[in-house]
C-alpha cells in the first residue's frame, strides 16, 4: 500500500498536469479570439485563477519534497518541481504574447469594419470556422503532450520505487554485517580465553613438576646423607 506522502505527490503531479493543460487550452483561446475585448478580459480572468491553482499545487509539491527522508527521492522530486516552475513561466510568457497578438487582431478586426461593414461580417464567419478547425487541432495535440506526461509522471514514481528497493536492500545487507562482526568478536572472546586457560595449565603443571622433583630431591638427600 502506498504512504499518504506518496499519494500526495501523485496527486499533485496530476492536478498540475491538469491545471497546465486547461492554461495552455485557454491561452490558445486568447489567441483564437476575435472580440470584443469583454470577452478577452473573461479569458484573462479565468487563465489568472489557473495560474494560482497551478502555482499553489507547484508550492504543495515542493513542501511534499523538502518533508522526504530520503535525499535520492527527496532530489527527484525537486527536480520535478523546478521543471514545473520552468513550464509554468514558459505559459505565462505564451499569455504574455496572445494577449498582445489578440488585441493587435481586434483593433485591425474593428478598423476593417468600419471600412467594409457586412463584407467583414462573412469574412469573420468564415475566420472562425477555420479557427474551430486549428483549435480542434491544437486540442488532439495538447492531449498527446497530456499522455506523453502522464508516462513522465508513471516512470518517476517506478524510478522512485526503485531506489526504495535499493535502499532497503543496503539496509538488510547492513544489519547482516552487524550480525557477523558480533559472532566475530564472540569467537575472538573465545579465542583470548581459551589461550590464557592454557598459560594457566602450563603454569599449575610445571608447579606441580617442580615440587615432584624437590620432594624427590629430598627423599634422596635424606637416604643418602642423613647426617645432613
Amino acid at each position: 500500500m502506498a504512504a499518504p506522502q506518496d499519494v500526495h505527490v501523485r496527486i499533485c503531479n496530476q492536478e498540475i498536469v491538469k491545471f497546465d493543460l486547461e492554461v495552455k487550452a485557454l491561452i490558445q483561446d486568447i489567441r483564437d479570439c476575435s472580440g470584443p475585448l469583454s470577452a478577452l478580459t473573461e479569458l484573462n480572468t479565468k487563465v489568472k485563477e489557473k495560474f494560482q491553482q497551478l502555482r499553489h499545487r507547484i508550492q504543495e509539491l515542493e513542501q511534499s519534497a523538502k518533508e522526504q527522508d530520503k535525499e535520492s527521492e527527496k532530489q527527484v522530486l525537486l527536480q520535478e518541481v523546478e521543471n514545473h516552475k520552468k513550464q509554468m513561466l514558459s505559459n505565462q510568457t505564451s499569455w504574455r504574447k496572445a494577449n498582445l497578438t489578440c488585441k493587435i487582431a481586434i483593433d485591425n478586426l474593428e478598423k476593417a469594419e468600419l471600412l467594409q461593414g457586412g463584407d467583414l461580417l462573412r469574412q469573420r464567419k468564415t475566420t472562425k470556422e477555420s479557427l474551430a478547425q486549428t483549435s480542434s487541432a491544437i486540442t488532439e495535440s495538447l492531449m498527446g503532450i497530456s499522455r506523453m506526461m502522464s508516462q513522465q509522471v508513471q516512470q518517476s514514481e517506478e524510478a522512485m520505487q526503485t531506489l526504495a528497493n535499493s535502499s532497503r536492500t543496503i539496509l538488510d545487507a547492513n544489519e547482516e554485517f552487524k550480525s557477523m562482526s558480533g559472532t566475530i568478536q564472540l569467537g575472538r572472546k573465545l579465542i583470548t580465553k581459551y589461550n590464557r586457560r592454557e598459560l594457566t595449565d602450563k603454569l599449575l603443571i610445571f608447579l606441580a613438576l617442580a615440587l615432584f622433583l624437590a620432594t624427590v630431591l629430598y627423599i634422596v638427600k635424606k637416604r643418602l646423607f642423613p647426617f645432613l
